[in-house]
């Protein structure tokens, strides 16, 4: 098989050949039809801090990533050769991750542990079903699981990027009452044609919604600030983003308002599961802008270069 191999910081991505993948027990191989480009391969393939994150030397990249079934281990049930599935990239348990502890899916097959795997339903492409697994399941996540949004709820989103088109099209569908900001007056556009209840220019505006949660796909520091100044009385603020690590708090307001302050991390089986309902529903109509496998490399260069809007997914003939 064919596969962009990860070597260093600092070196380009190699399209190398390798012995495919045989199964082994627990675990499926996937013929990859589908593998989301992302801004933390950009990110590791510039800064040295991330090698860690690699810690068994060369690996293929890859870890947004959907196909078919094609082989299946001992001990695999549930799962059968043909299946259409997405894997969540992340054991939550044991933090063993595809494309960073394990090959990936900048391949044409890739094998994972079954566990991880879930069925794609009828009607949601393999082009949807990767963008799911990173995307959409880091946004469902902060959403509903980490949140706790649910029908009625007003929830504000700040930042409409690929996350936050995800995250405001998934609201809608639950039933919440969704309000959005971002800096951008493209990105306003984009979220007022998605449906929001209402757009703002700056999250503070947003107070006027006395939003129940916020969740901050940004993360510039004053944004999460911002935010706990927008959200109502024992409100919840979701940090997600990771524009700038690092925010001066008003704990005053925290207390006097009694506002939870939470973070939330990539996502879950079941957190793939629910952006695959969501898809099911046929409302869903994120950005998704393909290239062919063979161009995984100039796709990266073009994240590095902030010339992508929307959500890039590798495809393979």
């Amino acid at each position: 098989m064919r596969g962009w191999l990860f070597s260093g910081t600092n070196k380009p991505l190699e399209l190398i050949e390798k012995e495919d993948p045989k199964a082994i027990p627990g675990h499926v191989v996937i013929e990859v039809k589908a593998a989301g480009l992302c801004h933390s391969d950009v990110a590791a393939l510039q800064d040295p801090g991330w090698m860690p994150l690699f810690p068994n030397g060369p690996v293929i990249m890859g870890h947004e990533f959907a196909g078919v079934v094609i082989e299946v281990g001992e001990g695999v049930e549930g799962i059968k050769v043909g299946d259409r599935v997405g894997a969540n990239p992340m054991d939550r348990a044991t933090k063993i991750t595809a494309g960073y502890t394990y090959d990936g899916g900048y391949a044409e097959k890739v094998r994972v542990p079954a566990h991880q795997c879930v069925i794609i339903p009828e009607g949601v492409s393999f082009v949807e079903g990767a963008a799911s697994t990173d995307a959409g399941i880091t946004a469902y996540r902060a959403l509903f699981s980490i949140g706790q949004a649910k029908e009625g709820t007003k929830l504000g989103i700040i930042g409409i990027g690929g996350l936050g088109q995800f995250a405001l099209q998934m609201a809608l569908i639950k039933g919440c009452e969704v309000y959005a900001t971002d800096v951008s007056p493209e990105a306003q556009k984009l979220a007022e044609e998605l449906g929001a209840n209402k757009v703002y220019d700056t999250v503070l505006d947003m107070k006027e919604a006395e939003c129940d949660v916020i969740v901050d796909f940004a993360g510039f520091g004053q944004t999460t600030s911002d935010a706990l100044e927008a959200v109502k009385v024992q409100g919840t603020v979701v940090i997600v983003g990771m524009g700038k690590l690092e925010s001066n708090i008003n704990t005053y307001l925290m207390i006097t308002k009694e506002i939870k302050l939470l973070g939330s991390n990539g996502g879950s089986v079941e957190d793939l599961q629910g952006v695959y309902d969501c898809f099911a529903t046929g409302k869903m109509n994120p950005n998704l802008i393909t290239i062919p496998f063979e161009e995984v490399d100039k796709g990266i260069e073009k994240l590095k270069n902030h010339e992508v809007k929307g959500r890039l997914v590798a495809v393979f003939e």
